[in-house]
């Protein structure tokens, strides 16, 4: 495979801070590249210096294989507030626009509706202004995926977006024959998209073929190999030692260069590899809850007579697990701000119904806009506690730093510690993933996991959920909940065996079922007592019924071909793009006769 992208001795600091230093890589192609590192260490100012939006502090070279396209998601999207999101997305677009004759450009177009299709954006005349903030990441998506570039480079494309955009733009990557290199929190994501586990530890860079798993294991190899060579120098150095303070003849008549070797050896002696991680032990658990916690009845709200919620009724337990699941604009965000009572005067929902708390609540709300420091205070203005700060990976030389010195992932960590010095007993969390790194997702998922209090998790980061609810609530675009007892993975396979049930239900019913015509089944008058309450179909609804079984039929079919087809039968990015915006629409349709079939037949 030919090097799509050779780096050589770049570096990067702020200030006093070394980021990384002569570093370098290749990338080849096909190449599908996670990089992984703590927060402030760097991640986000390599992906700009490939990008050409910064540049090296020690020269160095950026090296891209000649005539190759490249596209870069940051994380945060730079937008017009008037425009519509056609012509935001074709404003991004014009650079690989503008050289096409007019056939291709209607190409191009056609692209972009399929990609704005498939990621729910059906209305593209809407405002910039309007979108929610996993809208505006859908935006930047469609812009890069549109592109058809040779070369991705991605900074969290997951963070904002819905479980199912995360799922359509992993299998659109997993499939793609373009090469990638991206940062991600997301576990699942990275393990479904890359190949490769790239990590930047203490200024430098390591490769490892594979997924997550096997990058933790050869990881641990490698700093247990290191430390086995400390040892063993250590005990060369007890040598050289006794022969240091020796004196059988004067120190000067000693070998020069044995000199040498011997501080050499007492520098690289001191060096024992010590992963710095965050450390919860001693945040303490949460103050005693009581049995009542939040209860709803009937709860609804509403914004200009659009529901988001309908008749709602659920009392929250004591040690609840709850995650919250649910499409961008679902109203998922405004509900746990009713929740906590984190509405003001000009809260613009109407809210119908009742909400009730518990006296002995103690809430903590990590919310994803809910960070609000003094950008000029240091790090130790904001918590006075040094040793929880060190815990928290804030060491003595960063605790005189200025918030606005702190990479985005770092105000995260020091807001989350904010929030757990409290020790609450209703922890709620709005989308708490975003921007934190997986090492620091790993502590916290710990943590949580023997968290004694009730547990509320808005998020999209299926590898989280997974780990620490046992109840979901999932939001849905008219205003009703849909509530699953068990993790998210095990909801998703309940409606994976529910479609495929229904599906084979609605196959084989002509060849099964007894015929059913004017109140009778088998040519038996059919009696009430004993019919389950099957009512007398109309003639409408009867040829309704026999045009749902042949539809589902042929649609069944479609989507079985599509599946194979996605599976490894496509290699043209833009066929596998249509198969994958087909395969959408067909699911959709077969849910929908499905669930029809079975109200007429029942």
């Amino acid at each position: 495979m030919p090097s799509y992208l050779q780096i050589e001795n770049i570096s990067k600091s702020y200030g006093p801070k070394i980021l990384f230093e002569h570093i370098g890589f290749n990338v080849n192609e096909g190449d599908k590249i996670a990089l992984i590192a703590p927060n402030g260490t760097g991640k986000t100012s390599l992906l700009r210096i490939l990008a050409g939006k910064d540049s090296s502090d020690s020269g160095g070279r950026v090296l891209f294989l000649k005539d190759i396209r490249i596209a870069f998601l940051e994380q945060e999207y730079e937008y017009n507030l008037e425009a519509t999101v056609w012509e935001q997305i074709l404003m991004d677009s014009s650079k690989w626009m503008e050289h096409l004759d007019p056939e291709h450009v209607a190409d191009y177009e056609q692209r972009i509706r399929q990609l704005l299709s498939s990621f729910g954006m059906v209305d593209s005349q809407r405002k910039m202004s309007d979108l929610s903030g996993g809208e505006v990441k859908r935006v930047a998506i469609i812009v890069m995926l549109a592109s058809e570039a040779d070369f991705y480079i991605m900074d969290e494309p997951t963070n904002h977006l819905d479980i199912d955009a995360i799922e359509f733009l992993e299998n659109y990557l997993s499939h793609a024959r373009c090469t990638l290199l991206m940062v991600t929190h997301d576990r699942y994501f990275l393990d479904s998209v890359a190949n490769i586990v790239m990590e930047l530890d203490r200024g430098q860079v390591f490769i490892y073929k594979g997924d997550y798993e096997n990058y933790l294991e050869k990881r641990q190899e490698r700093i247990d190999n290191y430390n086995a060579e400390t040892d063993r120098v250590r005990n060369i150095l007890r040598r050289e030692l006794e022969w240091m303070h020796a004196s059988p003849c004067a120190r000067t008549g000693k070998s020069k260069s044995r000199k040498n070797a011997f501080y050499e050896l007492r520098d690289r002696a001191g060096q024992v590899y010590k992963t710095n991680q965050l450390n919860l032990d001693e945040m303490g658990q949460a103050t005693r809850l009581g049995t009542k916690i939040i209860n709803c009845e009937n709860l609804g709200i509403s914004l200009e007579g659009k529901a988001l919620l309908k008749d709602f009724t659920y009392n929250f337990q004591r040690y609840e697990r709850v995650g919250i699941v649910g499409g961008n604009g679902t109203g998922k965000t405004t509900f746990i701000n009713l929740l906590t009572g984190n509405v003001g005067a000009g809260f613009p929902f109407h809210v119908t119904g009742t909400l009730s708390r518990g006296e002995s609540l103690n809430i903590g709300y990590y919310r994803q806009e809910g960070m609000s420091f003094d950008e000029e205070q240091t790090v130790l203005e904001t918590v006075n506690d040094t040793h929880l700060l060190g815990r928290f990976m804030f060491p003595h030389d960063m605790l005189n730093n200025k918030i606005r010195k702190l990479s985005g992932g770092e105000k995260r960590r020091l807001y989350l510690l904010t929030i757990l010095m409290r020790q609450p007993n209703l922890l709620v969390m709005d989308e708490p993933t975003n921007d934190l790194d997986i090492v620091t997702l790993n502590v916290l998922e710990e943590y949580l996991k023997d968290y004694k209090g009730t547990l509320i998790i808005v998020s999209h980061d299926r590898h989280f959920l997974d780990r620490l609810v046992d109840h979901i609530l999932i939001f849905q675009n008219d205003g009703t909940i849909k509530d699953f007892v068990g993790s998210y993975s095990q909801y998703r396979e309940s409606e994976r065996l529910r479609s495929k049930s229904v599906g084979s239900a609605s196959r084989t019913s002509l060849a099964s079922r007894p015929a059913r015509e004017n109140g009778r089944i088998g040519g038996t008058p059919s009696d009430s007592s004993t019919s389950s309450g099957a009512r007398k179909l109309t003639y409408k609804e009867q040829r309704e019924l026999e045009k749902l079984e042949k539809d589902i039929e042929a649609l069944t079919a479609e989507k079985a071909e599509l599946e194979a087809k996605l599976s490894g039968g496509l290699t043209d990015v833009a066929e596998l793009q249509a198969a994958s915006t087909r395969f959408s629409e067909v699911s959709e349709m077969l849910d929908s006769f499905e669930t029809r079939w079975l109200e007429l037949s029942i």
